[in-house]
């Protein structure tokens, strides 16, 4: 007899629930406004207080200088490439324009930032490809200053910052970092963006200085939904679940099908394996069964996950508008994405793919217009200027266009 209470229907999946964080939240409250109040001092004595250590800049070598693995240093330029590539296709299309008609010359113009702060995690093991991640589309798109932040001070960590293009290196973790980075600190005044994960700390300090600081977006556990129907290689699906929801006790992997049949052999395979049957046990990999396609594509686009895998390639993608990146095929491992084939793998999580795409280099730029307004564009737009003021009660805008008639 098939054991089928681990699959879940369609009309009754909902999206985990995180655990309150209030606590969280106001811990960073706390530590945000003291470093608001007392800058440097501040960071310091939170970060001997928390990493036991105080903040200090770390003078970054040229990427050869470093003495890594010959394999790992290839395997890091490698990543660094295809990370590269993809950015400089993507800023292909964010070009000035400018037209001009019988009012006068028009332009959108395409603007770097001028400082960004990159917030790089530290691991049991240096995160290499975050490093990446967030500094090589500062790096394309032309930020002049650009600030590599963790707590770590791994040698690989500190070569792929150098490659990436890192212009300072603080280390410095936790919600101080983030602190650090928007209201500045020491030699670096405040940044105009700051990307990158981080644990809940750091994500509520994220959220809480983006009045002030613009942030990539505010990441969550990982996400991974499949939905597949028929497999050629199951044994690669499993793994590419078990792989998403190892990242942490938060993580979670969702296996969405019209077939049963395929979501029994999938659960019966994994929980031979005893580290993929504790993460069945605290439901971090889920099986969702679908009543019919169309049934399965609004699950996704409600869900809108980090990552979403479609295992038949022939499909038409286009069904799918809500997702941080989508992997199309069996070939396409996630863990290719996180690491080297070229698009970023800083996502949105928690639903935030309804409204958000995945970290490019068009979020390091900023679109400013320009306007040169003509003789006789000056007549033409008086007197529609006018009767507009008027309208809407403002007197001296009205004077000001009926003096250019």
């Amino acid at each position: 007899m098939q054991d089928n209470q681990f699959i879940i229907q369609a009309q009754s999946f909902r999206r985990p629930v995180i655990d309150n964080l209030l606590a969280v939240e106001q811990t960073v409250e706390e530590i945000l406004t003291d470093i608001q109040l007392n800058g440097d001092e501040a960071v310091n004595r939170w970060s001997e207080q928390i990493d036991k250590q105080k903040a200090r800049f770390i003078e970054l070598k040229a990427f050869g200088d470093y003495d890594l693995d010959e394999e790992l240093a290839e395997a890091i330029q490698f990543a660094y490439s295809r990370i590269k590539n993809f950015c400089e296709f993507q800023i292909k299309n964010l070009k000035t324009e400018s037209f001009n008609d019988e009012i006068g010359d028009f332009a959108s113009v395409y603007q770097p930032l001028q400082s960004i702060g990159a917030y790089i995690p530290a691991g049991r093991f240096p995160l290499i490809s975050t490093a990446l991640m967030t500094l090589t589309p500062a790096q394309v798109a032309g930020c002049p200053i650009r600030i590599a932040c963790s707590p770590s001070e791994n040698p690989a960590l500190l070569a792929a910052a150098s490659l990436a293009g890192a212009t300072g290196f603080l280390q410095l973790g936790g919600a101080q970092a983030i602190g650090a980075l928007s209201y500045g600190f020491d030699t670096i005044k405040p940044v105009n963006m700051i990307v990158g994960p981080g644990n809940a700390y750091v994500n509520s300090a994220k959220a809480q200085i983006q009045h002030r600081t613009k942030i990539d977006t505010l990441a969550g556990p990982s996400e991974l939904l499949i939905y597949a129907n028929e497999l050629t290689h199951p044994d690669w699906i499993i793994l590419d679940a078990l792989a998403q929801a190892e990242h942490d006790k938060d993580a979670v992997s969702i296996i969405v099908s019209t077939s049963e049949t395929l979501l029994q052999t999938l659960y019966e395979t994994t929980k031979k394996d005893e580290s993929a049957q504790m993460l069945l046990e605290s439901r971090q990999i889920l099986f969702v069964l679908a009543d019919n396609e169309s049934q399965a594509i609004d699950i996704i686009n409600d869900y809108a996950p980090e990552h979403l895998l479609v295992c038949d390639e022939n499909m038409d993608m286009s069904v799918f508008v809500n997702y941080g990146s989508l992997f199309i095929g069996e070939n396409s491992a996630v863990a290719f994405g996180d690491y080297c084939s070229g698009p970023n793998h800083t996502l949105p999580t928690n639903g935030m793919g309804k409204s958000y795409g995945g970290l490019g280099v068009h979020q390091f730029m900023k679109v400013l217009t320009t306007q040169k307004i003509s003789n006789a564009g000056r007549t033409k737009l008086s007197g529609i200027a006018n009767i507009l003021a008027k309208a809407e009660g403002l007197e001296f805008h009205r004077k000001s266009a009926d003096v250019r008639k």
